[in-house]
């Protein structure tokens, strides 16, 4: 349990950091980080960073479709943890093997 709350810190560490730069990136007109980057870290874990890289860093605030897809993906890891609650079912124990 500890490696997965060590992942789950880096993930986000990571992601807000990129979400800082990819701020700085665009106030001097470089290359930034894509979308799907920011996405697919915040599907593997990195929500919490990415939120917190969105509100300190006032970073794609204002862009509906980035808005959507961020809060997408949350509604859909809120309804796994809740699938998870209701069959009191834990993803780290099922035995695939077994039947």
């Amino acid at each position: 349990m500890q490696i997965l709350l060590l992942c789950f810190l880096i993930v986000n560490s990571i992601v807000f950091i990129l979400a800082g730069y990819d701020k700085y990136q665009a106030k001097i007109n470089k290359r930034r980080i894509p979308e799907n980057t920011l996405f697919f870290l915040e599907t593997i874990g990195g929500t919490i960073g990415l939120l917190l890289g969105m509100l300190f860093f006032r970073h794609k605030t204002s862009k509906p479709s980035f808005i959507l897809k961020f809060s997408a993906i949350l509604f859909i890891q809120i309804l796994i943890v809740v699938f998870m609650f209701i069959y009191n079912s834990n993803i780290f124990t099922i035995d695939f093997f077994n039947g």
